[in-house]
């Protein structure tokens, strides 16, 4: 398997990205916008988690499909951002119809990052749903990562956290991508030194090209947070452009949930709310159903955890980030 051209979720076709995020603020959000209503799921295992209108995502619920998602800073409040994004997307005139009117459907995992150093004396309104406006007014398919959007107040136990994306396509040609804000209360890389987790799992030099140590020792392995653990979750997406039944989406997003597993330790701990969507485009039929599950799933949750390290990877570039968190490339120069 070899990464798409942009190595970006909009490698999958059918969708695009937008950030939206204010220095000021240490704050931000990121929009999935699909061109049209897509197949969708969820799967949720972290502890403490933060979101809306997943129980549409259910296999055995209605609605068919969403018009966007949304990953957003500002704990509950930064779900104002989906009704931005709403706004935006009724402008535009798309939605789920019902009789004479439509109504967008946006689901929305959010992150703490609430304490982070940023000035949140917001006044009267937070400012997250004119943050999700302004996300989908820019997005494209191609988009930024490391602290950027969603990702821009992100931390980890170690290093500044941020946003990231990957993408592989598959053997049988089916496109797959990831993208998440890496917000976690354990570590993305391995003891003190420079390697990640997700070392093994790299393509090239995404993330430094440093591999796996020979070695790990009993000291990396114990569970380390940061220096407030509750100020933590990592929300993720996945997408493929396979033609796939919300059943199938829903297999797609648990088996995306490895590449968490792959990439943080600890993960999934009573104070993380680690949420991750799956999209499915439906450009591609599937031939053998379970096969190709096998194989698009496999490449979900190896996309998710290359994504989780480029985004610590390339956070904190140009200065921007909490500043009480060291970036990795200012800690381990390439």
């Amino acid at each position: 398997m070899i990464p798409g051209p942009r190595n970006l979720l909009t490698d999958v076709p059918g969708l695009l990205v937008g950030h939206a995020d204010d220095d000021g603020l240490l704050s931000g959000t990121t929009v999935v916008l699909c061109d049209e209503a897509t197949t969708a799921s969820v799967d949720v295992r972290g502890g403490g988690p933060g979101t809306r209108d997943t129980e549409l995502l259910s296999p055995e619920m209605t609605v068919p499909g969403v018009d966007a998602v949304v990953i957003s800073g500002g704990s509950a409040y930064g779900l104002d951002a989906a009704s931005g994004v709403q706004a935006w997307l009724r402008d535009k005139g798309r939605g789920y119809p019902v009789g004479p009117v439509t109504v967008p459907i946006v689901p929305q995992a959010i992150l703490f990052d609430l304490i982070n150093g940023g000035d949140k004396d917001w006044g009267r309104f937070p400012p997250y749903r004119d943050l999700g406006w302004s996300a989908c007014d820019r997005a494209g398919v191609d988009f930024a990562v490391g602290s950027v959007g969603a990702g821009l107040g992100c931390t980890t136990a170690r290093h500044r956290g941020g946003l990231g994306s990957a993408s592989l396509v598959t053997e049988d040609g089916f496109t797959v991508g990831a993208i998440v804000a890496v917000n976690c209360v354990g570590r993305v890389t391995i003891g003190d030194g420079p390697h990640f987790w997700a070392g093994g799992w790299e393509v090239g030099d995404e993330f430094g090209g440093r591999g796996l140590p020979s070695r790990v020792e009993e000291e990396a392995l114990k569970p380390y947070s940061k220096l407030d653990a509750l100020s933590a979750t990592t929300p993720a997406l996945v997408a493929t452009d396979a033609i796939l039944t919300k059943a199938e989406a829903k297999r797609l997003a648990v088996m995306a949930q490895d590449g968490m597993a792959r990439a943080i330790h600890p993960v999934h701990t009573p104070l993380d709310g680690d949420t991750v969507f799956a999209l499915a485009t439906g450009r591609t039929a599937m031939k053998d159903p379970t096969l190709d599950m096998l194989r698009i799933g496999a490449a979900a949750a190896r996309c998710l955890a290359r994504a989780i390290a480029r985004a610590v990877f390339e956070a904190g570039q140009d200065g921007r980030g909490p500043a009480k968190w060291p970036a990795y490339r200012d800690e381990f120069p390439r």
